[in-house]
């Protein structure tokens, strides 16, 4: 018999209650990723030698930006949960964001922001990737608090119990399932630690890092991890099915981490095998500011 690792409990999804006052692990999660990126990609940004202050106005467009195409994502796939309860759409505390809409709704924001502004895109992407992978590292635990986004039921040494009530109906004589949340945030700062050597290492003239290639380096890694742990999931987005575990169907994560995969390949070539500058917006009779 296998030895235990540990065996992971969660507490709840709120942390603490007081009257009609809640305050969810959910939330706070997502707030202390944002400081922490805000005051990371601020220091990024200073070293990168972009304009003072620009990771500040940025945020709160991208903040705002991030999360409604994270949950407009999520709630496009799951409609028919949705359809005849349209507030319910608005409960993102509850959980239901998907990483891929927030990367969309992140980069468009960014795009019109430094097409408007006139400011570097790439440069500015690249002091904003560590801060996203290392806030999707603590952002997962959130799902832990949640009981949500689990993999498969598990009988290895490390595993993670869930409560009857969020089972799906296929597995609900199972107890034990994959801590696929773990494993993504374990993932993430990973690759958080990589971006953060290679832009350091960058920096200081050790090794050629051009515009983008961090960005491109960010969508490969990330984009292989979430390709498999997906496979593990249990409530994946499918198209081409209705069924749990996307049976005759395809997961969207799958499919998206693939697109953004060739995405960061495509770039890694651009860069490196044809030593070509990443194409930057271009803006005509605008004075920046």
């Amino acid at each position: 018999m296998e030895a235990l690792i540990a065996t992971l409990r969660s507490p709840g999804p709120n942390l603490f209650e007081i009257g009609p006052l809640v305050l969810r692990w959910y939330g706070l999660l997502i707030a202390a990723s944002v400081l922490i990126g805000l005051n990371l990609s601020s220091a990024l940004a200073i070293q990168r030698g972009l304009k003072y202050g620009i990771i500040n106005d940025l945020l709160p467009i991208l903040v705002l930006s991030s999360i409604v195409g994270a949950r407009s994502y999520y709630v496009a796939f799951q409609w028919a949960d949705y359809k005849y309860n349209l507030i319910s759409t608005l409960a993102i505390w509850k959980g239901g964001i998907a990483i891929h809409g927030a990367i969309i709704g992140g980069t468009i924001s960014l795009l019109m922001y430094c097409r408007f502004r006139n400011q570097p895109f790439w440069d500015i992407l690249d002091v904003l990737v560590p801060s996203l992978a290392l806030g999707q590292a603590i952002g997962r635990w959130g799902n832990f608090f949640n009981n949500e986004a689990f993999g498969l039921p598990t009988e290895l040494p490390w595993k993670l119990a869930i409560p009857y009530i969020y089972r799906p109906e296929a597995f609900a004589s199972d107890q034990y399932f994959h801590p696929t949340f773990l494993y993504e945030s374990v993932w993430n700062l990973l690759i958080f630690s990589i971006l953060i050597i290679l832009f350091k290492r960058g920096f200081q003239g050790f090794i050629n890092l051009p515009s983008g290639s961090l960005s491109c380096i960010y969508l490969i890694t990330y984009s292989i991890g979430r390709f498999f742990i997906e496979g593990l999931r249990t409530d994946p987005l499918c198209i081409f099915s209705s069924a749990p575990l996307c049976e005759g169907g395809l997961r969207i994560a799958q499919i998206m981490s693939f697109v953004l995969a060739g995405i960061g390949l495509l770039g890694i070539w651009w860069v490196y095998g044809l030593k070509k500058k990443m194409p930057e917006l271009k803006t005509k009779n605008r004075i920046a500011r």
